[in-house]
């Protein structure tokens, strides 16, 4: 199988949990211009009236301004892959394995199907863990 996958840099920012909060971020992201590939927001379970929203890629000094003033940060907590390929029956429990065989557990896991593709992002807690998935995953 043939994979696409690459380090991606996380974004993360505190938001209220109300209505617009979320519209408001996105729309000065994008008014920045910035094309997100991937967008999570949920409710911060611990502290009631509040959301984190979560996205990538941010490039260029427009965006990373913008992202600064609407509160933005880059994660430093969490260390992601993106992998994409071809969409077959299966693949995240397959990718999945190859990543617990290997020993490396897992912060974050999130995919989606678009079509004849799928895309993956997967969150580990170090550097260290993130380089070996990436050895693992291109050996997929």
């Amino acid at each position: 199988m043939e994979l696409i996958t690459e380090r991606v840099e996380v974004w993360a920012a505190g938001i209220e949990d109300k209505p617009g909060s979320l519209a408001n971020v996105l729309t000065g992201l994008r008014e920045a211009g910035a094309d997100l590939n991937f967008i999570l927001a949920r409710r911060e379970p611990d502290q009631a009236g509040k959301s984190v929203v979560y996205v990538t890629p941010l490039n260029g000094d427009a965006e990373l301004e913008a992202a600064a003033t609407l509160g933005f940060n880059v994660t430093t907590r969490v260390h992601s892959i993106r992998v994409e390929g071809e969409n077959q029956s299966g693949i995240a429990a397959a990718l999945a394995l190859k990543l617990a065989a290997a020993g490396i557990n897992l912060r974050g896991f999130s995919a989606a199907v678009l079509g004849s593709r799928f895309v993956l992002y997967v969150g580990l807690d170090s550097d260290e863990d993130a380089a070996k998935a990436m050895t693992v995953l291109k050996q997929a």
